[in-house]
């Protein structure tokens, strides 16, 4: 039985539906800590791409320029929104694919030249892509006076497109 990989899958899937929801309400050129926020965007995108599974064997992606991910390093590639939310999907994918793999003997296992264990890669990429999912919902609600909405469970979304005034269990407000 694999009860917590089905656990880690359930509740993965709501993160990436809170980064996707601050990349579709925020400024992404509001000034962060001096960074622009879909410097900030990418480098926990990136991240997720990187950490979740083995950060030691592990291809940049074509579009990447090294030290990118950093958002205090300078970078002549600006990754437009659209292909922000590609990247998004695209690591939601190969993430989901990769927990699919796994069975819960091996989340106690280090993958290949790593030094933590699966399930240490997997808490860690639920805090940081949380932390900055915050850090740019609460971007947005300084310049908005509004927050975006939070995603608890999967099951509880709607989607129809209203990022404001939601209520976890899928009420609107007017």
């Amino acid at each position: 039985m694999n009860e917590l990989c089905k656990i880690i899958r359930e509740m993965v899937i709501p993160n990436f539906m809170n980064i996707r929801t601050s990349l579709r309400t925020y400024d992404r050129d509001a000034l962060c800590c001096g960074s622009p926020c879909w410097r900030w965007a990418y480098h926990a995108i990136h991240s997720a791409d990187k950490w979740f599974i083995n950060p030691c064997v592990y291809d940049e992606p074509p579009f990447h320029e090294e030290g990118m991910d950093n958002p205090d390093n300078p970078t002549t590639v600006v990754l437009s929104d659209e292909q922000l939310l590609e990247y998004l999907d695209a690591v939601e994918k190969k993430t989901l694919d990769y927990i699919d793999s796994l069975t819960d003997e091996m989340l106690y296992e280090c993958p290949e030249n790593c030094e933590y264990t699966r399930m240490e890669l997997v808490l860690r990429q639920f805090r940081h892509i949380s932390f900055h999912t915050g850090m740019l919902n609460g971007q947005t609600a300084l310049a908005t006076g509004k927050f975006p909405m939070w995603v608890s469970q999967a099951d509880k979304y709607v989607d129809d497109g209203i990022f404001f005034g939601r209520y976890r269990k899928g009420q609107v407000t007017k």
